[in-house]
């Protein structure tokens, strides 16, 4: 696939999916092709499973 083909791919898309194209293709150039995804809250839900029933217990000696 050429450039010109990708150009008219694109403006064939809706306003809000070329905003996208265009936040990727920032994200591309500038981490060098690299794109993490956005944190999500609460992705780490059911992570911990078990905390010990004296994790608050002073520590003692080092």
């Amino acid at each position: 696939m050429d450039s010109s083909e990708l150009f008219e791919m694109i403006n064939k898309l809706p306003p809000d999916s070329r905003k996208e194209v265009e936040a990727l293709v920032d994200a591309l150039s500038n981490q060098g092709g690299k794109v993490k995804a956005p944190r999500e809250f609460g992705s780490l839900k059911g992570f911990i499973t078990y905390i010990a029933d004296d994790f608050d217990a002073p520590a003692g000696r080092f």
